[in-house]
């Protein structure tokens, strides 16, 4: 049956008095089924319809479900109740090799059912003869070791452009394109790296060339891939993005020449001999119009039988060695896609606008903070799954101005006023002036203000209680905030080379005030940009400073 030809139909034509023979009744078999199974191949392709999912039951064990399939000649293949399964009695296993991935695959069968004894073979022949009475259309389950090729696959074949990097019997390096690019089209490229279990951590890292095409994303045509340490996966795809020549009508290019490549298994470099190459089509208007030209023109020949030693992968089934043996660690089911989706499905999905949506795209967007003076940045990340491009915006922060503080307190005893020498000195004899006083905020302009401060340690319970008088405090004369203070002018001198200040004092006449000691409180602010501040990070940049009496110190 691989080989028979669908095609041209012949039916039987049935006359009064005909002598049917066994062609005849086979004739008639024949036509309906090669029709039929030939609509099937043009208008559903292959792969499977419902069911037939693979599970692994216990180390050693599978299980295969109900299920329906079409081949790729058409033929229905089901199988029509679950069926469990040593792997090794599965045909096509071997116990040579245990740590590497296998394909479980299924493929139409034919077998006799219901022997029964042949009357008109007896009368010719002395032994007796048996024939079957029916043909039981079933299903056989068998076992690849080798990965069948990507571009085996005909929509493969129709949609992409893979080219290989590197293939062993345990690791397969794929990379994959589009088969056509619209003009100026951002353009996916999948690196692909498919391995056993049991390979040791791979890495790879190249430079890629361009004919045509422009590298896109902050890396430029450089490309890396580090398998995680702790990763338990049997296939890795990372991608990066070019965009397409802004002319139609020619073929743009992309190679990974061996001499930029560099593959590491494990602790081992492996030398690479195959010079990759893309050579994509740049087209005007819609791919999609392109590769339904291809679909158009393909010859009957091609539809029918270009496929019809190919079977359907039901799964990959990852091993690891155990020792003598083996253990089943992980099932992929369907790895390469091979479903077949129904028309009614198709139908509502475009309702729901999924065909609409390959045309159309969508865009997120966030920003983050870089440092001030730093150079924005961009970063954009495609998602083809949901046809949306990811933007990074990166915005270098604004230069803040921050607010630095020191504050302490001056003492100065009554007694002193009006006398030379000591803390103060005068030049008048009401006038007094403290000696320079450090802000603790260094050289530059601050601002100075000052008050006093009246404080009450004849409160209950031991505590103390204070208030700071700003302006001109006789204006709560009278009142029951009047403050026992003297009644004094004050006034400040900045030295901005010196980081320093002075205070001044002036009394306004005899003082009426019990108390012996003026407390002069005092509060230094400087203003100063986010590169000043930023030598400070230490004390906490980017919020205000307090620095106490003893930090600011005083003579």
């Amino acid at each position: 049956m691989k080989k028979s030809r669908l095609y041209p139909f012949e039916r039987n034509r049935y006359f009064y008095g005909k002598l049917l023979t066994v062609r005849d009744f086979e004739s008639e078999q024949k036509y309906f089924n090669d029709k039929r199974r030939l609509l099937n191949r043009l208008l559903f392709g292959s792969g499977v319809l419902s069911g037939m999912q693979v599970v692994a039951v216990d180390d050693k064990t599978i299980s295969v479900e109900m299920g329906v399939a079409i081949d790729y000649i058409g033929r229905e293949v089901v199988i029509p109740s679950p069926v469990t399964l040593k792997l090794s009695m599965i045909e096509g296993f071997t116990n040579n090799e245990y740590k590497k991935n296998v394909y479980l695959c299924v493929a139409y069968d034919e077998k006799g059912k219901e022997p029964v004894h042949s009357v008109g073979n007896s009368s010719v022949r002395n032994d007796e003869v048996s024939e079957y009475n029916r043909v039981l259309e079933s299903y056989r389950l068998f076992i690849m070791e080798e990965a069948p090729a990507p571009s085996s696959f005909e929509f493969v074949q129709l949609l992409e452009n893979v080219a290989t990097i590197y293939e062993d019997a345990n690791v397969r390096i794929t990379q994959r394109m589009p088969k056509y690019v619209s003009v100026g089209e951002v353009v996916e490229v999948k690196l692909v790296v498919e391995k056993t279990l049991q390979t040791p951590r791979i890495a790879l890292q190249y430079e890629y060339e361009t004919n045509g095409f422009t590298p896109l994303g902050q890396e430029g045509r450089s490309v890396t891939f580090a398998e995680p340490g702790d990763a338990q996966e049997t296939e890795y795809t990372i991608s990066y993005f070019v965009k397409a020549p802004q002319e139609s009508g020619r073929q743009a290019e992309l190679k990974v020449p061996n001499r930029a490549a560099q593959l590491t298994i494990g602790d081992t470099v492996i030398p690479l001999d195959l010079n990759s190459k893309h050579t994509i089509e740049v087209v005007e208007g819609q791919v999609a119009e392109r590769i339904l030209q291809d679909w158009h023109n393909r010859s009957l020949e091609q539809a029918v039988e270009g496929f019809a030693d190919q079977s359907i992968c039901l799964a990959k089934i990852s091993l690891l060695q155990m020792g003598p043996t083996y253990m089943i660690e992980k099932v992929d089911r369907v790895p390469f896609g091979e479903y077949i989706e129904s028309s009614a499905m198709q139908q509502r999905l475009s309702g729901l606008g999924g065909t609409a949506a390959l045309n159309r795209f969508y865009a997120t967007a966030e920003t983050e903070a870089l440092e001030f003076g730093a150079q924005p940045s961009l970063d954009v990340q495609y998602h083809p799954d949901r046809n949306e491009f990811g933007f990074k915006l990166g915005i270098p922060q604004p230069q803040h101005l921050y607010d630095e503080i020191s504050t302490g307190t001056l003492e100065v005893p009554l007694e002193s006023m009006g006398k030379t020498g000591g803390f103060f000195f005068t030049r008048g004899k009401k006038n007094h002036v403290s000696e320079e006083i450090s802000h603790g905020l260094g050289e530059g302009q601050v601002t100075i203000v000052v008050g006093l401060e009246e404080v009450d340690r004849s409160a209950v319970n031991g505590t103390t209680s204070s208030k700071i008088y700003y302006g001109e405090e006789d204006v709560f004369k009278g009142t029951e905030f009047e403050p026992d203070l003297p009644n004094v002018s004050l006034g400040t001198i900045v030295y901005p080379e010196k980081g320093s200040f002075r205070i001044g004092i002036k009394l306004k006449g005899d003082t009426e005030s019990t108390a012996t000691v003026i407390v002069v409180r005092w509060w230094a602010f400087k203003s100063l940009g986010a590169a000043k501040a930023g030598s400070r990070a230490s004390s906490g940049s980017g919020n205000p400073r307090i620095i106490d009496e003893a930090a600011a110190g005083q003579e």
